[in-house]
């Protein structure tokens, strides 16, 4: 119950505060990820970091260090734009229970061979 009590205090304190987009305008979600090759100097295991845009308004961001280790930094590119298609699902399925229905949702990343392999995976 002092947990729920506290949120709430949180919420009174914070009604003022929200992404605000005018009636009318389209909105576009558009996805970011980037995954580093071993970046833990003391397990060699990679961090994925993903965020997710609308419009113009940061409305997720996720970062989180892998439980298992890779052999080059395609394969991590390629793991990790699998496990960020899902969260990008599920944002666009938060949206249609809101009444947006957006159909093309682009995905960026920033390594090519990771692009080429996730276009054709044989």
């Amino acid at each position: 119950m002092t947990n729920v009590k506290r949120i709430l205090k949180h919420l009174r304190g914070t009604i003022d505060v929200g992404l605000w987009f005018p009636k009318g305008v389209s909105l576009s979600l558009v996805g970011y990820f980037n995954s580093d090759y071993a970046g833990c100097k003391l397990d060699r295991k990679s961090t994925s970091v993903t965020c997710h845009l609308l419009r113009s308004a940061l409305v997720s961001w996720h970062s989180k260090k892998k439980a298992y280790v890779t052999l080059s930094t395609d394969e991590t590119e390629y793991i990790a734009s699998g496990s960020y298609c899902a969260q990008l699902l599920w944002t666009n399925q938060q949206l249609m229970d809101y009444g947006v229905r957006l159909d093309n949702i682009p995905l960026r990343c920033d390594n090519t061979s990771a692009i080429n392999l996730t276009k054709n995976p044989f």
